[in-house]
């Protein structure tokens, strides 16, 4: 095969993604190898590759990649959410566009748009992840909407009910007025925003007295239906029993006592709302007050909003606060931060609303899902961190409203036979419904039925995830899932914590009576260089593809996660991108270079076996710090270690070392034993650029498809020795002083110098082969004393000599060392200064005085060597 003199990201991603999926790399079946499970966080069936998406899947895709290798039966199960409030709001959005409103349809016209919206735009983000390069097995690919799926809620929902767990209930929730369906509390995000508190003059019925009140909501004065006082307060206690006349509706409302009330708020007077917040309800149903509720399902007001019929609630608040001006009853308007919930799906401000809703108890529940990750650690979350979130979540957990008033969803199986709000029955079908409809009523037809018209919320079927793909609520005993669950890991963000993983968590030790994964990753959010939320309308997210079509996807595999530590945020800046695109380039080159050899039968120089030992310890010791990292989800480090394995030591150092000489060739065994390193390099770069590493592996030797890279074997720790390590470190200082010294002097590589070391009593000669070579000196000689007329520089406290070269002038290097001496004097005397400060010294952390300490004796050594070179020069 020729070699491209450039790494050609387009051809390569295609070429080797079609050959993996032709010979079925990424399929998994059970068998009897370890499996290594990972279901993906399903995203919305409609959505497009963001940051995050491409973040999440690149280390999920890594930990698949790496259990390949490892020999495990990788299993990577893709699927998507059918996410009942953004894809119907959409669809409904579309329609309208077209002059079509979804009340003009019937639910099953409607359901036909959805999937037709459904199948059109579907496939777009599967597409993307293959772009990305992600080893998805496409054959198991699930839709929290397929029959089976379905079925598997449904099934849930009725096991459930049975056990008394669900409940239908009268209950304030959380209204969402522009998608007009209730939220649970997780899906509301509050956020700070400046508003205005009124105060407004309530007139007590009989007198001249008034009351003053203050509202932030000056709109939902016309449902008030009480006014509470402290019965401890002295200002109000004459108000007791009397009554008040609500402004310009003029209801006459019950002044009611109830120590609710803080004293110090306010005026100390609360307007009572009951149909628009919580505790006005609960203050409601205590005293048995009229609940007036005055929104339509769309926010805007009702009949009971007398002139302002019709109108949103925002422009209502303007004109009603004007008309409570002009009409005297607005005493003073103060401005206000208040915190304000607003829905996570369609940004809508969240309206309170009394509605009929069904229920999930989940106290019970939630005890072994609580137990399994604080108690026994069944369930490991990184890093550490989330657990006392955790914690908060579950142990103040309220029961999960999971009734939808949508038409896209698993409609929810209760059945209605008669007009009374208790006349239902549950069940998985119409025909089991009517068989317990006529146990109630006898004479019940199929035509008396009817079903609920709500869904059930999304996150009820993506709670399910981990087992219904694997078929285990319909069949809990089959072989699949009792193979691959519980599954491996999970990798999704620290966002859906409760919504998602806590209910994973949840479902799987009610349905499964085991945990549903034995990890959870949790990455951190991608934000852009100046902190900000990675967002379309900041318009700071790039398009992932046009970043993969401009650094190559395994750039920008490399640029993601280069900095992305568990659960820290990602400080996303395109030039990382580039220093990935910079990587697979330098890997690329590196391989051209090796092929590029002449090979011969000649003798293995020195040099080269040396280097050949040292890089086999050195990859060895790397290997196992990478080990270390994935054990603790540091993917992040695990890359660093690699690219610095790679970039430094193998391409700087080892190919250097045993690169021929000009036009000459390279002796064999070097030859394969820098392909076989080569290799081993490759298998733990696979995971992280798999495209190069493949094309790279397949260019290197003709392969059939059982020896793909993608199902080679990851490399085993062997040996390392150490004392190898620490003296090539030490010839290296030693390399790079010459080349220092060459390059203050303007001394060409190519002239070879002489290099003397004093007393060398404890300097290995083992490397000697190789600092001769890489510093390109004649000989490496021992010396009793310092060179009278040579340059000399300190490695530890081993001090190397260079004969001066006629070329250097002699007056301005002695101005030059003269500078520098003068200057490090200068700096010891201060860091004296401070060591001498006794208050420094005793007051000072340890470690900072010891690194005073150091920089002393650092200062002291070079001002030695400084001095000995003035003189060799005197």
């Amino acid at each position: 095969m020729e070699i491209p003199s450039k790494y050609e990201p387009k051809r390569v991603e295609k070429q080797w993604y079609d050959y993996w999926k032709k010979h079925d790399f990424f399929s998994s079946k059970p068998d009897d190898r370890e499996p290594y499970t990972i279901v993906i966080p399903p995203p919305n069936v409609t959505g497009v590759l963001h940051m995050g998406h491409m973040l999440n899947n690149t280390i999920q895709d890594v930990l698949i990649r790496r259990a390949r290798l490892l020999g495990k039966n990788a299993c990577w199960v893709p699927g998507s959410d059918h996410a009942a409030i953004a894809t119907e709001a959409k669809v409904v959005a579309k329609l309208k566009a077209e002059g079509i409103e979804k009340s003009d349809l019937t639910r099953e016209e409607f359901l036909k748009h959805v999937w037709d919206w459904t199948h059109e735009y579907g496939g777009v983000i599967f597409k993307q992840l293959e772009r990305l390069g992600c080893s998805l097995d496409w054959k198991r690919k699930k839709f929290t909407m397929d029959d089976d799926m379905s079925a598997s809620v449904i099934k849930v929902f009725v096991d459930l009910y049975e056990k008394g767990l669900i409940y239908r209930g009268y209950r304030m929730v959380n209204w969402d007025p522009q998608a007009k369906t209730t939220l649970s509390d997780e899906e509301v995000i509050y956020e700070e925003r400046q508003g205005n508190l009124y105060y407004l003059a309530y007139a007590i019925e009989g007198s001249n007295e008034k009351v003053t009140i203050a509202t932030t909501r000056p709109e939902t004065i016309l449902g008030d239906t009480a006014i509470c006082i402290n019965p401890n307060d002295e200002r109000y206690r004459h108000l007791k029993g009397k009554k008040a006349i609500v402004p310009i509706c003029n209801r006459i409302i019950p002044i009611i006592e109830d120590d609710y009330v803080d004293v110090e708020f306010g005026t100390g007077c609360l307007k009572v709302t009951p149909a628009h917040d919580e505790n006005d309800k609960n203050l409601g149903d205590k005293h048995k007050l009229e609940v007036v509720d005055i929104f339509n399902e769309d926010a805007t007001l009702n009949s009971y909003g007398l002139h302002y019929e019709g109108k949103d609630r925002f422009v209502v608040r303007k004109e009603i606060s004007k008309e409570l001006e002009e009409k005297g009853y607005l005493v003073k308007t103060e401005q206000h931060t208040n915190k304000v919930g607003t829905s996570e799906r369609t940004k809508a401000v969240i309206e309170p609303r009394l509605s009929d809703q069904w229920f999930l108890k989940m106290e019970g529940l939630a005890k072994p899902a609580l137990e399994g990750v604080l108690k026994t650690n069944d369930i490991k979350l990184y890093p550490k961190k989330f657990e006392n979130t955790y914690r908060h979540w579950m142990e103040n957990i309220r029961d999960w409203n999971i009734s939808r008033q949508l038409w896209w969803g698993q409609q929810i199986p209760a059945y209605y036979y008669g007009d009374g709000k208790e006349d239902f029955v549950v069940a998985e079908t119409k025909e089991e419904a009517l068989d317990k409809a006529r146990s109630k009523k006898p004479n019940t037809q199929a035509s008396d039925l009817r079903q609920d018209p709500d869904v059930l919320d999304t996150w009820f079927s993506s709670w399910l995830w981990p087992i219904s793909v694997f078929g285990g609520i319909l069949d809990p005993d089959n072989e699949e899932i009792n193979y691959y669950y519980p599954t491996s890991d999970l990798i999704t963000g620290p966002d859906i914590l409760f919504f998602w993983v806590a209910r994973m968590i949840i479902s799987g030790y009610e349905y499964q009576g085991k945990r549903p994964f034995e990890n959870v990753y949790l990455t951190g959010l991608v934000r852009d260089k100046q902190r900000r939320k990675m967002s379309k309308s900041l318009g700071n997210s790039p398009d992932a593809l046009r970043l993969i079509e401009d650094f190559g996807a395994d750039g920008v595999r490399v640029g993601l996660l280069l900095s992305s530590p568990a659960g820290n945020d990602l400080l996303f800046d395109e030039a990382l991108c580039q220093q990935g695109k910079n990587f697979a380039n330098k890997i690329w080159n590196a391989f051209r270079l090796v092929k590029g050899w002449e090979i011969a039968d000649i003798p293995q120089p020195e040099a080269a076996k040396i280097g050949v030992e040292w890089y086999t310890a050195r990859f060895n010791q790397v290997l196992a710090e990478i080990e270390d990292h994935f054990s603790k989800y540091r993917i992040s480090d695990a890359l660093m270690a690699i690219y610095k394995l790679v970039w430094d030591d193998f391409c700087s150092w080892l190919l250097e070392i045993v690169k021929p000489a000009y036009q000459k060739p390279i002796d064999k065994t070097t030859f394969e034993a820098v392909i076989h390193l080569f290799e081993q390099n490759l298998k733990i770069l696979h995971p992280f650029m798999p495209f190069l590493s493949e094309e790279v592996w397949q260019h290197i030797a003709k392969r059939t498809p059982e020896q793909a890279l993608i199902v080679a074997s990851w490399p085993k720790i062997e040996r390392v020795d150490s004392n190898l390590i620490t003296i090539f470190d030490f010839a290296t200082e030693v390399i790079s002083g010459v080349r220092t010294i060459r390059k203050e002097k303007n001394i060409p590589q190519k002239e070879v110098l002489e290099l003397s070391v004093l007393n060398s009593e404890g300097v290995s000669s083992q490397m000697d082969a190789i600092i001769t070579k890489l510093a390109n000196v004649s000989q490496l000689q021992s010396v009793k004393s310092s060179l009278e007329g040579a340059l000399s520089f300190r490695v530890k406290s081993n001090e190397y000599f260079i004969p001066i070269s006629g070329a250097i002038d002699i007056e301005a290097e002695i101005k030059k060392i003269t500078e520098e001496l003068n200057y490090t004097k200068g700096f010891l005397q201060s860091v004296q200064k401070k060591l001498s400060n006794e208050r420094f010294v005793n007051n000072a952390p340890e470690k900072v005085v010891a690194i005073e300490k150091k920089k002393a004796a650092d200062a002291e050594a070079k001002i030695e060597t400084l001095e000995k070179s003035l003189a060799s020069l005197g």
